[in-house]
């Protein structure tokens, strides 16, 4: 059975037990492992090349799979194509371990940040919001195509309308972390990815107890599951 995509729509923080989402039962001794297996500047190649060590020897019951950012980007560039074939097989592998796998899109970025590190030309007529466009629409395609579930977190984002040079950007910039990053989320927007992949998992029902969260450096955040991360916020919320 296909799964549905869920929009994130209820407030924050109003997750279990509001209206159509099942209430998960709390202090049962049920033990519920997260593994944070993001690392910083991974593109679909990278990710192939440790999947074994990172993601499947954990024997994950769900994989939650976001990657993109940097196979669209100039410095670990990857054509459409081939992005397309290695995300299918890093799925492929994945299902045949018997995990379940949750795709995400990509998120947003500002742009005049993000021409701070790559040329513009790199993108060409399409330009930076057209290539991620066609990344994420690549992604929810291989969602349909091999029945996984998908969370379009990158339309999240855009709906938020909190993507920009504002103190209150859910993206890192001057304003909000002295930084003219444009692309790394801040801590409450890290915050907002948890609380969108643990309202997804319930809403869905799929496994909680052994989650793997593969992906770059979005996914790592801070590093591991215990500090500024969307994996951390995730184990708090399970625990």
């Amino acid at each position: 059975m296909q799964r549905r995509t869920f929009l994130y729509t209820a407030a924050l923080g109003a997750l279990a037990g509001a209206a159509g989402i099942p209430a998960r039962a709390k202090g049962q001794g049920t033990d519920y492992t997260v593994i944070n297996a993001g690392i910083g500047g991974n593109n679909t190649l990278d990710l192939l090349k440790r999947i074994d060590r990172d993601c499947l020897a954990h024997q994950p019951e769900l994989t939650v799979l976001m990657i993109g950012t940097n196979d669209m980007n100039s410095m670990k560039y990857v054509p459409l194509e081939q992005y397309r074939a290695n995300v299918a097989t890093l799925v492929k592998k994945i299902q045949a371990q018997k995990s379940q796998v949750l795709l995400m899109t990509i998120c947003p970025f500002i742009e005049e940040f993000l021409f701070t590190r790559h040329k513009r030309e790199h993108y060409g007529a399409e330009g930076p919001s057209g290539r991620r466009a066609a990344v994420n629409k690549t992604i929810r395609e291989l969602a349909t195509h091999y029945n996984t579930a998908f969370l379009d977190l990158g339309a999240l984002f855009d709906k938020a309308g909190k993507v920009g040079t504002g103190k209150d950007s859910l993206i890192q910039n001057v304003e909000n972390s002295n930084k003219t990053d444009g692309v790394h989320p801040t801590t409450e927007g890290y915050r907002f990815i948890g609380l969108a992949v643990y309202d997804f998992i319930v809403y869905n029902r799929l496994p909680q107890q052994r989650i793997v969260c593969f992906g770059d450096s979005i996914t790592a955040g801070d590093g591991g599951v215990e500090k500024n991360s969307y994996p951390a916020v995730l184990k708090r919320l399970l625990a």
